[in-house]
């Protein structure tokens, strides 16, 4: 044989492997054309969610650094802050910065800074290098700017750095702790978390999917390799030639892939960033993507272990090998761990433990007792073609157990998120409405007393039917203990009176007529985060700093609040004191036969305004739910993409399954069955693996719920979720998987009337199982 090739021309040994491993392409161009498809795609969706990821968390970390170990100045008297108070300050040696924040008759809140004052805090603090970026109002502006901007609410903060001691202050003054926004820490790096699973749900469906195509080219060209073989060329040279070819083509897609996945991320990118500042008050910073180089190696890397990884397994598999019986008591150990963990964890990094286990056992698992179930399945019929459909789905499960796993956890994983996010939508959408019972919406002006708006309204009940209204005072209080005399602060919400407005509102958890007895002054109502990150409940007394006055009160229910993660009370507005600082004040009002025309007509008369803010709450509904549409419409979009990749993944699957196995199923025609009946055979044995794998997946996708909704999110959000199921939804799967299965056995029908090959697996190339 080395004779022969010595007679070829010497150009012809660099040109012949190579051609020859590409001919197959030639043959099947259209598996050619789905790897780079598939590559690209998937290139794409993980470029975008990891681009807006990249750009969250940069946000969330530079507004971290922009406000975390802050105080401020303020006035013994309890005045406003001016800017007189800032050049006294300067002038007598103290580090300040101003920060005046504004919000807009329109738009989202913006801070005022001036740069040149915050470099005084040094490099210590990190306040400088946090705000070394340009002041193009997302969200920091020139000081100058902000301060000429027609607002309806401005604030002015003097903050000093850590380092500056209450001794340091001229007299007149007091240090204070200050924080611009709700702590994010685990709040915003769950949220973000969240998405970049998604991601990874991406990585392991375009893996599965690439591996199905692959191994078939492989299994294909099984026979090509073996006349390599035979004509002298050493199996290291075609694997390295193997490798060299599937690294050009990732290289040749993963490209277009990565600007497509920018477009995306910037396509998406608005929506996200209203999501992000509605949820945690951070903005999206703009110029924060990431470069080309890590989703080039990222993809690189999930494209060779897809697509060569089994070259390498074949090496190491016999000594990491385990017996049977171990194998099943390890993955049983496992599996019974996790669900352990997962009931009892304390933090999110051991809830994300518990579901790695409870996959890893249910991986190893669920294979090993398909196959012993369809075996025992197949000694217990009497037909032989049941024995011999259920011997040849055991072996199918034997030889392709990979894929078949990662297809259960892709569809578990998408039943899982799919119910998070149509509960989550139910359940705000719930919310929503009972914060927005009222008609319409009337601010009261600054410097107007709403009491007399109050007073007006009361006369008015009587005589008009219909007429709804109460009025709400939003403002701080400080929770504290003996233990903890400052401790964090939280919002007020108080109103009066407490009518049929919000005695509607679902509680978790209440006392004996709640409703009344915060009417009466007898407590507060707190919400769900306030309740779990301090341990209270009903029953408990919380201490409130309301003004100056330590007050305790008791805990008459708890509500859901899906909006931003900060605490808040809700309680009864008599019961606040006169010095309690008031930032904002509404008048809710469902007119009935009054009308809105004459109810504001009246209030610019006892307000001696000439026009009052008024909104329509359907309105305010509609922009909320759109906001909260664009907040999940990255979700929605992933779903919808990780079930069409799922569905082709399937199907590719399926088809590798049978096309390997064609060989033994024309023995079936060597024994006396007509092509007909052959075929017939071929789409029950589909339609069982393709219906047995969504079987499979349901029971894990149901617990993955039961973690998101009741573990996961209460943990990472501080609220829980209803737990439901959608069987709709499973129904949605179960025709996928009908369709999917019935392509297959269409495609294998098709398959049969072609020649015979002999017997090949797509999981190993050295024959097949009989």
């Amino acid at each position: 044989m080395k004779g022969f090739l010595s007679l070829l021309p010497p150009t012809f040994p660099a040109l012949f492997l190579p051609r020859a491993l590409l001919s197959h392409y030639r043959r099947h161009p259209l598996q050619l054309l789905a790897l780079a498809a598939m590559i690209v795609i998937a290139t794409m969706l993980w470029t975008g969610m990891n681009h807006l990821t990249s750009q969250a968390r940069a946000s969330l970390d530079q507004s971290e650094r922009t406000v975390a170990q802050r105080q401020q100045v303020m006035r013994d008297d309890g005045r406003a802050l001016v800017v007189e108070d800032f050049v006294s300050l300067r002038l007598a040696g103290v580090c300040i910065m101003p920060w005046l924040e504004v919000t807009p008759e329109t738009g989202s809140r913006l801070v005022g800074i001036d740069p040149l004052a915050a470099h005084c805090f040094g490099a210590g603090t990190g306040a400088s290098q946090a705000l070394d970026q340009p002041l193009d109002g997302k969200p920091f502006v020139d000081m100058h700017a902000a301060a000429s901007i027609s607002a309806r609410d401005s604030h002015l903060y003097l903050l000093t750095p850590e380092t500056t001691q209450a001794t340091d202050l001229p007299g007149g003054y007091y240090l204070k702790t200050f924080s611009a926004s709700p702590d994010t820490g685990e709040l915003g790096d769950s949220f973000v978390l969240n998405l970049e699973a998604l991601g990874v749900l991406v990585l392991l469906i375009t893996a599965l999917l690439l591996r199905s195509v692959y191994l078939l080219g492989l299994a294909q060209r099984r026979d090509s390799f073996a006349l390599l073989h035979r004509l002298g060329v050493p199996a290291g040279r075609v694997q390295r030639w193997l490798a060299l070819e599937i690294l050009v083509l990732a290289l040749v897609s993963v490209v277009p892939g990565v600007w497509l996945g920018r477009w995306l991320a910037a396509g998406l990118g608005s929506g996200f960033g209203q999501a992000l500042d509605g949820l945690f008050d951070i903005p999206l910073y703009a110029g924060q993507g990431q470069g080309w180089i890590t989703p080039v190696l990222v993809m690189l890397a999930v494209v060779v272990i897809a697509c060569l990884g089994d070259l390498l397994l074949l090496r190491f598999r016999e000594r990491f090998s385990l017996p049977q019986p171990a194998r099943a008591a390890l993955a049983i150990a496992l599996l019974a761990a996790g669900l352990a963990m997962a009931w009892l964890a304390p933090s999110l990094p051991w809830v994300f433990i518990a579901v790695a286990l409870v996959f890893a056992g249910a991986g190893w698992l669920t294979p090993a007792a398909v196959a012993h179930l369809a075996l025992w399945r197949a000694g217990r019929s009497k037909a032989p073609l049941a024995r011999w459909r259920f011997r040849e789905l055991a072996v199918l499960v034997r030889r392709l157990t990979l894929p078949l796993v990662a297809l259960q956890f892709a569809l578990a994983m998408v039943l899982a998120v799919q119910a998070l996010v149509t509960t989550f939508e139910d359940t705000f959408d719930r919310w929503l409405g009972q914060r927005l019972e009222a008609a319409y919406y009337i601010e009261v002006p600054s410097g107007t007393d709403g009491h007399k708006a109050a007073a007006w309204l009361t006369g008015q009940q009587a005589s008009a039917p219909g007429l709804q209204w109460h009025r709400v005072i939003r403002g701080k209080a400080q929770l504290a203990d003996a233990e903890n005399p400052g401790g964090p602060q939280v919002d007020v919400l108080a109103v009066a009176p407490v009518g049929s407005l919000v005695r509607t509102w679902a509680l978790l958890e209440a006392a004996v007529q709640p409703w009344e007895a915060l009417a009466s002054g007898e407590g507060v109502m707190i919400n769900e985060q306030l309740a779990r990150r301090q341990n209270l409940g009903v029953g408990d007394s919380v201490q409130l700093t309301l003004g100056a006055q330590p007050r305790a009160l008791a805990v008459l229910g708890v509500y859901p609040d899906y909006g931003r993660p900060v605490g808040e009370v809700l309680l009864n507005a008599a019961t606040l004191p006169d010095n309690f600082d008031v930032r904002f004040e509404s008048l809710p009002v469902t007119p009935g036969e009054l009308g809105i025309t004459q109810i504001t007509s009246a209030l610019e008369q006892i307000w001696g305004v000439n026009e009052l803010s008024l909104r329509d709450n359907g309105t305010i509904r509609e922009l909320a739910t759109g906001v909260f549409d664009q907040t999940f419409a990255l979700t929605r979009a992933m779903t919808l993409l990780t079930l069409i990749l799922a569905a082709s993944a399937l199907l590719m699957m399926g088809w590798v399954f049978f096309s390997t196995r064609a060989w033994y199923f024309r023995l079936l025609v060597v024994w006396g069955m007509s092509q007909r009946e052959v075929a017939g055979q071929l789409q029950r044995l589909a339609l069982l693996l393709t219906g047995g794998i969504a079987v499979l997946a349901l029971p894990l996708g149901i617990w993955l719920t039961w973690v998101l909704v009741h573990r996961i999110n209460p943990l990472a959000f501080g609220w829980s979720l209803p737990m439901a199921v959608y069987p709709a939804f499973w129904l949605e799967l179960a025709v996928l998987n009908l369709a999917i299965g019935l392509s297959i056995a269409a495609l294998m029908r098709r398959q049969l009337g072609r020649p015979a090959v002999a017997p090949v697996s797509a999981s190993a190339l050295m024959g097949g199982e009989r």
